[in-house]
């Protein structure tokens, strides 16, 4: 039976949806079993590992993407046409960048999770974006409005962003659940929160939660109208820094029950234990001066988790590197952690902002810190902002002893989400 998000509520009465375990709270913490990842620095966790090690961005002038802003504005492209991207996902080629780029992840993240017999298990698919087919529509769109004789329908049939996240679940095998979460910014680590409690309330036993977005025409003049994208390579967090450019990719963790994570050779060693969300509402495309909505989300994560900001190891900052985010974000990290300070960085200077995947790709990062001890260098940092009292850590770190890593992604209209990924006890 495959149940969509609009009958979530009629899964809790379904035949063989089991109950909570008895004993087992509603906020105890959710075993992450697998991680995938697709981003501009690498096609895969290790290609991706290895150029945080390197120190190697992402970003460089357009070549995928057709538009009149080649060759002036920097992006983080995935290094592939969709051809490539096709042969790789193993698919045909007539369907959208943000598909192809999320079937390639989520199905790493299941290989690298390697779950016995997994068709026993109650399954769910729980992915985020805010583009969904919209390269192909405008393709279409071109064609069809020199000659409405022309244009494929074929390149519309995937443009709402349901659409992408149905065609990867039925080339997953994963048929119990899907959803599709399209909160700006801040969508994959709501569908990963949403994954968590899914599991946290006996509805599902395996999710396969984050998200995916490929580069548009529609959304680059977007962010370019609103003034907020760097001419350069982005600084976040940097006193001069200008904005940020746009990125693109996929970003997938698999959560695991209980019973599912007893069934693996051998046990996680990464929680999901805590995440929170909250919107202060403030402005359709800014984020609040005063850092509200940041605030709220890191310090309800916290209380999700049972944790102080002392016990925070690393913070994975949002770090857009717009004058308004970073400003916001860092002020409600002095209000919560004040006055002492985790380390903490942009992944962003790699990735570049990938909007609805950013959650997604930044919690694929968090867990593989938390397990292999690493703390992500902020490229390009140079000059601490006036306004704040602390640094972004500029070099890569190795072997650092990590229990608990924050990671947050706030998106336009104030959604705010923060997540906390915990060691794993033995």
């Amino acid at each position: 039976m495959r149940i969509t998000s609009a009958t979530t509520a009629s899964l809790i009465s379904t035949p063989g949806a089991a109950p909570m375990p008895a004993g087992r709270a509603a906020n105890a913490p959710v075993a992450i079993a697998g991680t995938g990842v697709i981003s501009a620095i690498g096609r895969n966790v290790t290609e991706c590992l290895g150029s945080f090690e390197k120190g190697a961005a992402g970003m460089d002038t357009i070549t995928y993407l057709d538009t009149v802003h080649r060759g002036q504005l920097p992006v983080a492209e995935v290094k592939a046409d969709n051809e490539t991207l096709a042969r790789w996902a193993g698919v045909e080629t007539s369907v959208s960048r943000t598909a192809l780029l999320s079937l390639i992840a989520a199905r790493e993240a299941l290989e690298r999770a390697a779950i016995p017999h997994r068709v026993r298990w109650r399954t769910g698919f729980i992915s985020a974006n805010t583009v969904g087919g919209m390269d192909r529509t405008e393709n279409f769109y071109a064609s069809f409005l020199d000659n409405p004789r022309y244009g494929r329908l074929r390149d519309v049939v995937l443009h709402e962003c349901g659409s992408v996240t149905e065609w990867v679940a039925d080339r997953l095998g994963i048929t119990h659940f899907h959803s599709t979460i399209s909160t700006a910014c801040s969508s994959s680590a709501n569908a990963i929160s949403f994954g968590a409690r899914m599991i946290r309330n006996g509805l599902l036993d395996i999710v396969v939660a984050g998200g995916t977005d490929a580069l548009t025409r529609f959304t680059l003049n977007g962010f370019n109208s609103l003034m907020i994208l760097d001419s350069r390579f982005c600084k976040p967090f940097d006193n001069d820094r200008l904005g940020l450019n746009l990125g693109e990719g996929a970003g997938y963790v698999v959560l695991v029950s209980d019973a599912v994570a007893a069934t693996l050779s051998s046990p996680p060693g990464c929680v999901l234990s805590g995440f929170a969300n909250a919107n202060d509402a403030y402005h359709q495309t800014a984020s609040s001066p005063d850092g509200r909505g940041s605030w709220l989300a890191m310090k309800g994560a916290l209380q999700r988790a049972g944790l102080e900001p002392a016990d925070i190891s690393y913070i994975n900052l949002h770090g857009t590197g717009t004058q308004n985010n970073d400003l916001a974000e860092g002020t409600a990290i002095r209000r919560l952690f004040d006055p002492v300070y985790p380390a903490m960085s942009s992944t962003k200077s790699f990735t570049g902002h990938t909007l609805g995947a950013s959650g997604g790709i930044e919690a694929v990062f968090s867990v593989l810190a938390v397990l292999n001890g690493l703390i992500y260098p902020n490229l390009r940092f140079e000059t601490p902002m006036t306004e704040l009292p602390f640094t972004p850590t500029t070099e890569f770190l190795k072997g650092q002893p990590l229990r608990n890593v924050l990671s947050n992604s706030f998106g336009f209209g104030g959604n705010c989400t923060s997540l906390i990924f915990s060691k794993q006890s033995r």
